[in-house]
């Protein structure tokens, strides 16, 4: 038997590390290798593994993630439960550079992405609410142990990339109701989804988008830098949501796959 974790945190831009004391393990799937082996690790009384979604050494783009391999190898080895912390560009002026948001929904902007491991028979799961209700929950009271102010709720639009939104782009964005603006969000979310998973993400807003306000445009740089001044209190933030996450599932989630025939077993 392979190795076993509870719970996952997926790594974004600027978190290519999170546990102390890891053991890496390489896991392969029908969909190839994940972005990076799973380092897993104890905290806290529960077996956790960590995946940085890029890469360490960030050679992923957002485009090209192998997420179906990324969420498919977390389940094989246990995990039902995922935490998703993410950068995002602010798309209203009160989400400016350090803000928290822990999203309740998303529109997907993307193209060319594959987004489901169901390519035969009729698997038709329900994405109204994207976000696990208990994991989000768990973040939002861990922030405000920390004294962190994180929003409760707010739409992820999550674009293709790996390009930044044009300043039109971004006003419309705004305008069909978008909270913020990311590059990975999706499929990472639906496809968990699909395999029953709990995930729920955290975003750490690190600019303002292009069509916000002024004649600044996004940069690089300018995110990984406002992601790392904030890495260590994100960190502190999931490490307690780690332990505060519930031992047993009673949220939808582990249901979403109820009365579907599925063409192939899951792990």
């Amino acid at each position: 038997m392979g190795p076993v974790a509870e719970i996952a945190v997926i790594g974004g831009s600027g978190l290519y590390a999170l546990l102390d004391k890891a053991v890496e393990h390489t896991v392969e799937t029908p969909y190839g290798a994940p972005s990076d082996p799973i380092t897993i690790a104890e905290l806290g009384g529960r077996t956790v593994a960590f995946l940085p979604r890029h890469g360490r050494d960030h050679r992923h783009p957002p485009h090209l993630i192998p997420y179906r391999a990324n969420l498919w190898a977390l389940r094989s080895i246990g995990v039902r439960q995922i935490l998703a912390p993410c950068a995002v560009g602010g798309l209203r002026p009160e989400f400016g550079p350090g803000a928290f948001v822990v999203p309740d929904q998303l529109i997907d902007r993307t193209s060319g992405r594959v987004q489901t491991y169901y390519d035969q028979g009729a698997v038709h799961v329900s994405f109204a609410d994207p976000y696990c209700p208990t994991g989000r929950s768990t973040l939002l009271a861990a922030a405000g142990q920390r004294g962190i102010e994180a929003t409760d709720g707010g739409t992820v639009v999550v674009v293709e990339g790996p390009r930044f939104s044009t300043r039109a782009e971004s006003r419309w964005y705004t305008a069909i109701g978008g909270t913020v603006v990311n590059m990975t969000g999706h499929p990472e979310a639906v496809l968990a989804r699909e395999l029953a998973l709990c995930y729920s993400s955290i975003a750490l807003v690190t600019d303002l988008d292009a069509g916000v306000e002024g004649e600044h445009g996004v940069t690089q740089e300018e995110v990984f830098r406002v992601f790392g001044e904030n890495s260590v209190r994100l960190r502190e933030l999931l490490l307690d949501a780690i332990t505060a996450l519930p031992l047993t599932r009673d949220c939808p989630c582990g249901h979403a796959l109820d009365g579907i025939t599925l063409p192939f077993k899951l792990p």
